[in-house]
């Protein structure tokens, strides 16, 4: 037994082997847990926002789409290019970084053997042999010029006396983004000849293949008007930065498509839009006014003629959009009012801008004559940009306001693409 004086000591000794053994018992649990974790690749997410690269998988919606999803996979990895980026997961380091590859010397070997073990695979899903062989003997100009293919079904309910429209999906979309060798689609509808019914679907985001499976009833159309009608799709990459890409269109007259038996399905191949631009964006007449002592500018938009179609209906709804440019930056903008249904418009709208400097050796006037869409964004009919810097007859108005001024002065131009 010990003595009272010892007590303490004792008490002491303990507790000091106790605390070294529980800091002892920390530290090593901390070290387990540091090359535990160093040994574990990174989640998916953390890899994506290091990389800045698209792991994960495009189809992440449960709907299935409108026919065999096992061929469409199979269909899909056919048509990845050579020259596309492979990320195959299995091959990162520990802290979840890829190999660097030398895109430029020629395709890595992984690439080189994609197809013919994607070959083997479409004979063990059924994919006829025509149909591969189809897929790679096609030359680089036309696949090109495959755009895709758009499935759709067509129904008329009497009862209501609606027409309605599904647009199911879409198939084999070429990639809009060259950089994610991907698109971002959805699809613009719209019936013809009046253009009084205007709809489009949800983005679906980074997919060829896009299954939307969105119903549109149309109410107030007689039965016995439907074989006048016609049906034009426009489908579109959704550009958040710039303007949406234009894949392609399809246009379906209904006239000789009976309706009364039911609902059809039907599938059309998607073409190039068909826009006249090489006829020319149209004209615009401009009447310019500079008011040195007041140092401002008056612009009025008079007229527009010969304007191109928008679409395969052949009119449009333009109006003008002006923006006033000081040193390359926007000070001022104004618009004019829609007209119907017209290549040839009449505007005679004015517009007063106070200059910010004295002259006008820094300023540039825009006009955007677009073509209004309801309900979506308006597509850019011709643009035309006066300034002193400007060629052709933009430049010889802006050198006769500016030795004249004072004087209105008005002159016809001729639109170029937007």
């Amino acid at each position: 037994m010990f003595g009272i004086d010892e007590i303490p000591t004792v008490v002491g000794i303990f507790s000091a082997f106790g605390l070294v053994f529980t800091v002892s018992l920390f530290a090593w649990i901390c070290c387990q847990r540091k090359s535990s974790k160093s040994n574990k690749t990174p989640p998916y997410k953390f890899v994506h926002v290091l990389k800045g690269v698209d792991i994960y998988p495009e189809n992440l919606s449960s709907k299935k789409k409108f026919g065999a999803d096992d061929k469409n996979e199979v269909k899909n990895k056919l048509a990845v290019p050579k020259n596309a980026l492979h990320l195959d997961l299995e091959k990162r380091d520990l802290n979840g970084n890829f190999p660097k590859t030398n895109l430029k010397g020629g395709s890595p070997p992984d690439l080189e053997n994609v197809t013919p073990k994607l070959l083997s695979e479409g004979e063990k899903e059924g994919v006829s042999p025509d149909s591969l062989k189809s897929s790679t003997s096609l030359s680089s100009e036309e696949k090109q010029e495959k755009l895709g293919t758009l499935f759709f079904s067509l129904e008329y309910n009497f009862e209501k006396k609606t027409f309605v429209v599904n647009i199911k999906e879409a198939r084999g979309l070429p990639a809009m983004d060259e950089q994610s060798m991907t698109s971002d689609p959805y699809i613009k509808m719209t019936i013809l000849p009046e253009k009084k019914h205007k709809v489009k679907t949800r983005v679906l985001r980074k997919t060829l293949d896009p299954a939307f499976d969105e119903t549109f009833t149309f109410y107030g159309i007689p039965y016995t008007q439907i074989q006048e009608l016609a049906l034009h799709f426009t489908i579109l990459s959704f550009d958040r930065f710039s303007r949406d890409d234009i894949i392609g269109e399809v246009l379906i007259p209904l006239a000789g498509i009976e309706l009364s038996d039911g609902k059809i399905l039907m599938n059309r191949e998607i073409i190039k839009r068909n826009v006249r631009k090489s006829s020319g964006r149209g004209e615009l007449l401009i009447s310019l006014c500079y008011q040195s002592t007041t140092n401002t500018l008056t612009v009025v938009v008079l007229k527009a003629r010969h304007l191109p179609k928008s679409d395969v209906s052949g009119l449009s709804d333009p109006y003008v959009k002006v923006n006033l440019y000081h040193a390359k930056k926007r000070i001022s903008k104004k618009k004019t009012h829609v007209k119907k249904c017209t290549p040839n418009a009449v505007f005679n709208e004015l517009f007063v801008f106070d200059i910010p400097c004295e002259g006008l050796e820094e300023i540039s006037v825009e006009f955007l004559v677009l073509d209004s869409e309801r309900g979506s964004r308006n597509e850019v009919i011709g643009r035309l940009v006066l300034e002193a810097a400007a060629e052709g007859t933009g430049g010889e108005h802006w050198k006769e306001i500016c030795d004249y001024p004072r004087r209105q002065i008005a002159k016809w131009h001729m639109l170029c693409d937007g």
